[in-house]
């Protein structure tokens, strides 16, 4: 039951949908562009393919560059851990430089998971973005230290930022996906 995943794992997350009335595969050549989001994000800034790869395939990597106004500019590198041709593609953000604790380049403890999820309906395609905060060490784990005693609005203000950010997105790729060839 979805209920019992809430109970087993408690980490901040978010999502938006939006149904799309354009092709299936328009939509997946969209949400498998990395660069696409940089296009839209307040945050992202700009992304790029790493190890000479050019698309996405399960442990492929990307680099993200990133601007905040509260806590500046950083790095993460990507791993993608789940692509289901035009129904999933999903990827955990790591902490390669160190910026919130140790170096964590390990895909299992991102600071981030996010996830695309395409699903046919009738007159074009419900289009899911969502993300799953932690379990690794991020900025929001640091504001939360700072302040233990505001956790709950520092969780809450950090999950509408990216809400917002996700709406956007998806909001563009929908104008992008049903306009004319």
């Amino acid at each position: 039951m979805p209920g019992d995943d809430m109970q087993r794992d408690a980490r901040p997350r978010t999502h938006c949908e939006v149904h799309v009335q354009a092709p299936l595969q328009r939509i997946w050549e969209l949400v498998t562009d990395i660069r696409l989001p940089a296009r839209f994000s307040p945050e992202l800034q700009r992304v790029a393919w790493l190890d000479g790869v050019q698309g996405p395939a399960v442990g492929a990597r990307f680099e993200g560059h990133n601007q905040h106004p509260r806590i500046g500019e950083w790095r993460t590198v990507s791993h993608v851990v789940e692509l289901d041709e035009r129904r999933v593609f999903a990827w955990a953000v790591t902490d390669a430089d160190g910026r919130y604790g140790k170096v964590a380049s390990d895909a299992d403890r991102p600071l981030a998971t996010w996830r695309y999820e395409l699903h046919s309906e009738e007159e074009g395609v419900r289009l899911r973005q969502a993300v799953v905060v932690g379990p690794g060490r991020s900025g929001l784990t640091k504001a939360v230290e700072l302040q233990p005693d505001r956790a709950e609005q520092i969780v809450a203000f950090r999950l509408e930022e990216l809400r917002s950010g996700m709406e956007t997105t998806l909001r563009e790729i929908k104008k992008l996906a049903e306009q004319p060839a």
